[in-house]
C-alpha cells in the first residue's frame, strides 16, 4: 500500500474540510465523494500485482461505490482474492445507504470472470458495461499493475464538478514522476512527444486522449460515445476512446497524483523525463494493426488525411524499430510482427462492413 505523499512541485491538491470526511468505524460519511463511483480493474495472470492493488484499495480514505474486477483468466485464485477483498472492504466501509444497484445487489466488490482472454480493450469494455448495468455514474478504470494513492478519490472529486473526463497523474515504479503524452496529434495519429510536462497554477491541461491506467469518466460520456471498443484487444483502445470523448466534452489531465505503477518495465530514459518502455511482440503487432481501427474512427469524424496519417504510421513504425534495437533487442522476430500488423491494418481499413461502437442514448 502506498503511504500518503507530500504534494510534488506543480501538483494541485485541493484541501478538504476535516469534519465528516474520514472513513471511521466501518463506514464513510464523507459528503464530497464521487457519486456512484465504480472502479473497473482488468487482470490477467498477475495475482501478485493484483494483491498489491487490492491492498491499496483498502487504504483509500474514500470508499468507492463498486469495485468491478474483470478476470480475463477466469482463475480460481483470482476469484478467492476478490472474495477476500469483499470481506475486507465490508469490514472497513460497511454498506452505504445507497448501496443497492439496479439488480438489487449490495456487494461492493463485483467479480466479472470472462470466458476467454479479451485483452485489455475487451476487458475494459466488459467492465465498463458491467458497472454501467449496475447503475454506476462514474467509471475509474485501471490495470492490475498499479496501486492507488490513499487520497486519490479526494483528489479527483473536485474536478468532477466541472469536467466529465479526468485523467490523474501517476508516479512511476521507482516513485519518480511518470510522464504521459496527454496530447494526441490527430492528423498524424500519434502522441505529441513534446507536449509540456509541467502544469501551471490551474493544476490541469486540456487533453484529447485518455489512458485506461487511471482514467475517470462520467456515465453521460458513455451514453454519448458507447462502450470502449473491444476489437482493439490491446493498444490504442484508450487513445481512441479519449479521442471520441473529446468530441463531446472538454477532457483534462490534472497534476494530482492518484496512482503509482507497481511493475518495473525495462525502459530507455530520454532527457531524464520521457522514457521509451520495453514491450512484447504481441503489443508490437497490435500497435500497428490497430491503426486500422484508428483510421476508421478518424474517417468517421472527418479527421482522416491519408498523407498525414501515413506519415504518422511511418513515425510509429520507426519508433518501434528504435524500441526493438535500444530496449527489447528482438530485432528478428519484432520486424516480422510489425510488418504483419501493418498488413492487417490495411485489411481493417478496407473493411466495408466495419461499424463504430454505438452510442447508448
Amino acid at each position: 500500500m502506498i503511504a500518503p505523499s507530500a504534494p510534488q512541485k506543480g501538483e494541485h491538491v485541493t484541501e478538504q474540510p476535516q469534519t465528516g470526511n474520514t472513513i471511521s468505524n466501518g463506514s464513510s460519511t464523507a459528503p464530497n465523494r464521487i457519486d456512484r463511483l465504480a472502479i473497473v480493474v482488468v487482470t490477467f495472470k498477475r495475482q501478485e500485482l493484483l494483491a498489491k492493488l487490492f491492498d491499496s484499495f483498502c487504504g483509500l480514505t474514500r470508499a468507492p461505490w463498486r469495485i468491478v474486477i474483470v478476470d480475463n483468466e477466469n482463475s480460481e485464485q483470482t476469484r478467492q482474492m476478490v472474495e477476500d477483498l469483499g470481506r475486507r472492504t465490508d469490514e472497513l466501509w460497511g454498506v452505504e445507504g445507497d448501496a443497492a444497484d439496479t439488480e438489487g445487489g449490495t456487494a461492493r466488490v463485483v467479480y466479472a470472470p470472462q470466458s476467454g482472454n479479451l485483452g485489455g480493450a475487451g476487458g475494459f469494455s466488459a467492465g465498463v458495461k458491467r458497472a454501467y448495468e449496475l447503475g454506476a455514474q462514474w467509471f475509474w478504470v485501471m490495470d492490475d499493475d498499479v496501486m492507488v494513492v490513499p487520497e486519490a478519490i479526494e483528489r479527483l472529486e473536485p474536478w468532477t464538478h466541472t469536467h466529465r473526463v479526468v485523467q490523474g497523474s501517476r508516479y512511476d515504479y521507482d516513485g519518480g514522476p511518470f510522464y504521459w503524452q496527454y496530447h494526441f496529434i490527430v492528423p498524424l495519429g500519434i502522441p505529441n512527444p513534446i507536449a509540456p510536462a509541467a502544469f501551471d497554477e490551474s493544476g490541469f491541461r486540456a487533453m484529447n486522449t485518455m489512458c485506461f491506467e487511471g482514467g475517470l469518466f462520467a456515465r453521460s460520456v458513455v451514453d454519448e460515445i458507447g462502450f470502449p471498443d473491444p476489437r482493439f484487444f490491446i493498444y490504442w483502445d484508450d487513445t481512441v476512446y479519449g479521442y471520441l470523448a473529446s468530441k463531446v466534452t472538454e477532457s483534462i489531465v490534472v497534476s494530482d497524483i492518484i496512482l503509482q505503477r507497481s511493475r518495473d518495465i525495462p525502459n530507455w530514459d530520454i532527457a531524464g523525463v520521457r522514457q521509451l518502455n520495453g514491450t512484447s511482440d504481441m503489443n508490437r503487432y497490435h500497435i500497428m494493426r490497430n491503426r486500422g481501427y484508428m483510421m476508421q474512427y478518424f474517417r468517421l469524424h472527418g479527421d482522416y488525411n491519408r498523407f498525414l496519417f501515413g506519415l504518422g504510421t511511418a513515425a510509429t513504425f520507426a519508433k518501434e524499430v528504435i524500441r526493438l534495437i535500444a530496449v527489447d533487442h528482438k530485432y528478428k522476430t519484432g520486424m516480422s510482427v510489425l510488418f504483419r500488423g501493418m498488413r492487417d491494418a490495411r485489411k481493417i481499413y478496407h473493411d466495408k462492413t466495419w461499424e463504430p461502437m454505438p452510442p447508448l442514448k
